[in-house]
């Protein structure tokens, strides 16, 4: 049931593809969450700097001090490479930024008889998006001493990680339009099983270079689905 439940909200997030509307809020999505994963991406490099690892950095991709290196080719298939690790922060980033128009993209073709929710105060999603994030580089910051420990599981520990955390996130901005902060964290704890697994098939194309470009948006759309589908009116 939950499975259906939660392949069934991708794939009606993926329909909606099509549509002007969504498509537009898609487009911004990718070019912000690859501006993000650039500056991610930076801020890796010079925190390698930073740590002691310059010889490192500059044997692979030479001296880092003008921008301009951040974009020869070199550092281009690394940032792809290191986008496994670096979108998942970008993917939690990006929620507070689009979760309102993704959603009311979504609802306004699939649930028209729901009433329009006025959309989060930005101070108040910042907050919540701020204290996520928090959350989720502290956690895999811990993760990696796992990851060291249990080197052949680290990618099913990474993915189950991430997809609880960033589907605790995803789906609680979701609900939060409709059922306010209280409510979202009650419906959450009732479903949490099933909000764990969309979770997880959202952390695991995220590890996939290039594609997790789109994964972000379709994601806030994929919760959008899966909250009216746990929650019907």
């Amino acid at each position: 049931m939950a499975v259906t439940t939660v392949v069934g909200s991708f794939f009606a997030a993926l329909g909606q593809v099509g549509d002007p509307r969504f498509r537009r809020v898609l487009f911004k999505g990718i070019g912000l969450t690859f501006a993000l994963l650039v500056a991610a991406y930076a801020g890796f490099l010079i925190l390698l700097n930073w740590l002691g690892a310059a010889m490192w950095v500059q044997e692979l991709l030479g001296n880092i001090s003008w921008v301009g290196d951040l974009f020869t080719w070199t550092s281009f298939f690394l940032m792809v490479a290191l986008s496994v690790f670096l979108m998942v922060p970008v993917a939690s980033a990006i929620t507070s930024m689009f979760l309102d128009e993704v959603a009311e993209a979504v609802e306004e073709r699939h649930y028209p008889h729901i009433p329009k929710v006025p959309p989060v105060p930005f101070a108040e999603g910042l907050k919540d998006t701020v204290n996520f994030l928090g959350v989720l580089i502290f956690a895999n910051i811990v993760a990696l001493i796992v990851y060291a420990l249990f080197p052949p599981f680290a990618l099913f520990i990474f993915w189950g990680m991430n997809g609880f955390l960033l589907g605790r996130e995803y789906f609680t901005l979701a609900a939060m339009r409709h059922l306010g902060r209280d409510g979202a964290k009650q419906l959450r704890k009732k479903h949490g099983g099933t909000i764990w697994l969309a979770g997880t098939l959202m952390a695991m194309p995220l590890s996939i270079p290039l594609i997790n470009l789109v994964i972000p948006i379709l994601g806030a759309a994929t919760f959008t689905h899966l909250y009216h589908r746990l929650e019907p009116r």
